[in-house]
């Protein structure tokens, strides 16, 4: 197999797992709106109950996630976007590094 094959693969592999994060922080917060909308209220609303704004939103996300509140809930599709959440950036380091070491050495 060429080498440039196995590149692009690799390539594609780590645009793929980094979509596939957002895909999951996605998929997470559309799972709190519908079946836990109390804890969503934690993440889209600040203490005076007023709406805060989509950065803001998505770093309160990004803080839900890192924290061992969702485990707390008990919801395994929940659990299982949050592990793809987690997981997904690291697989594609890993794809997009070993492209890089791959191109490296074929030069």
């Amino acid at each position: 197999m060429p080498l440039g094959v196995i590149y692009l693969g690799l390539l594609l592999a780590g645009v793929a797992c980094f979509l596939l994060h957002y895909v999951a922080l996605s998929q997470v917060a559309r799972r709190l709106r519908q079946q836990h909308p109390d804890q969503w209220k934690i993440i889209a609303q600040d203490e005076r109950g007023l709406a805060v704004r989509a950065p803001l939103r998505w770093i309160r996300l990004q803080n839900a996630l890192r924290s061992p509140v969702l485990p707390a809930l008990e919801d395994a599709v929940l659990n299982h976007w949050r592990t793809v959440w987690r997981i997904f950036p690291l697989l594609a380091w890993a794809c997009l590094i070993a492209a890089f070491i791959l191109r490296w050495n074929v030069r």
